[in-house]
């Protein structure tokens, strides 16, 4: 049985391709479907966009429960449109789930959910260049009490946002400063899962960073503020000469669906890599010695961002200007056509809506 689709009596204008932005507009309808004790997922439904009614005792205002995800679709070369990895993005929002105590999606349920809203906004696709419908799967609690334990009732939404570029002013080579008092994320904690907590806690330090002149944060570990975590909400590469190095995956990190796209791309070149602990002190060493070639963030947001600068109390680091051959932008340009359908797709990211 297909999901219901309940169409908008009052459909809105459509903004113009040029005046996107990141997180501002949203289409017509949106997906939801509801979890309780007993009844399990229930009534999956595409409706109207609207304003939630939701009581102010809820779980998810008082404790916290509340996950999120971040997809894209994408016009194709044949002008039909194509989700990049949502299996990927359903398997991680259930993982989120599992951690935090809440009750995992329904992998093919969602994903239908998904292919079904996306048809019925098809007409917000955009078609320029470097503009893309932003998928947003949220879950959070919604039982009525004051008790510190798993809500017995949850929802799940997935609404679009029709994007530009996540960077105002497009692409270009980050300033980033790095954060060495605040921590984002603890050993044991729920760092590696795609938690709204995650992200509140980031927030301060990335005003702070932008009061200074900065684009974002770097975030260190918690224990002795020396190895790189993240870069705002991006996973971090460095080219250390002819490797590149990336954080490896050890619980206070998410694994990012980029990350895994950069790293297979990466091996797929014959390009060494290696995911292992990266200190703050080795790239001053490497950029010291002309070893530090490039440094880049990747999300599904931005994709691959290069990084021209880090700096923090008394010291900077300044990378070189990227250019069109260097190894960030060839994989952001190589993610890229294959979202869009111009280059082969050997891994079977895209998939049709």
């Amino acid at each position: 049985m297909g999901i219901p689709v309940e169409r908008t009596r009052s459909p809105k204008p459509h903004p113009a391709d040029a005046d996107l932005g990141f997180g501002r507009h949203f289409t017509d309808h949106l997906f939801r479907i509801d979890w309780s004790e007993g009844k399990g997922w229930h009534a999956p439904r595409v409706e109207p966009y609207r304003p939630l009614s939701i009581d102010p005792a809820a779980s998810v205002l008082h404790y916290g429960q509340a996950i999120f995800e971040g997809l894209k679709a994408f016009r194709h070369r044949d002008g039909g449109m194509r989700l990049f990895r949502p299996a990927a993005n359903v398997a991680r929002l259930a993982a989120s789930a599992r951690r935090l105590s809440m009750p995992e999606p329904e992998s093919g349920v969602v994903l239908e959910g998904i292919r079904t809203l996306l048809r019925t906004d098809a007409d917000w696709l955009p078609a320029s260049p470097g503009t893309a419908l932003y998928v947003r799967p949220v879950m959070f609690a919604t039982e009525a009490f004051l008790g510190v334990r798993p809500s017995k009732t949850y929802t799940l939404l997935v609404i679009v946002s029709p994007v530009g570029a996540y960077f105002s002013g497009g692409p270009h080579a980050l300033r980033i400063w790095v954060e060495r008092a605040r921590a984002r994320a603890a050993q044991g904690g729920i760092g590696a899962s795609k938690a709204a907590a995650n992200y509140v806690a980031s927030l301060l330090a990335g005003e702070e960073a932008k009061a200074r002149g900065y684009d974002q944060v770097l975030w260190l570990d918690a224990a002795r503020h020396a190895d790189l975590e993240e870069i705002g909400t991006m996973n971090v590469f460095a080219k250390l000469g002819a490797t590149v190095v990336t954080p490896a995956l050890e619980g206070t990190i998410l694994a990012g669906i980029t990350r895994d796209c950069v790293l297979t791309l990466l091996r797929d070149w014959s390009v060494p890599v290696e995911e292992r602990r990266v200190s703050l002190a080795e790239l001053e060493r490497a950029h010291a010695a002309g070893a530090l070639e490039e440094l880049f963030g990747t999300g599904t947001a931005a994709v691959v961002a290069p990084i021209g600068e880090l700096a923090w109390e008394g010291r900077q680091l300044v990378l070189p200007a990227p250019g069109p051959q260097s190894l960030g932008e060839r994989l952001r340009a190589a993610v890229h056509a294959i979202q869009r359908g111009e280059a082969p797709d050997p891994h079977g990211w895209v998939e049709p809506v």
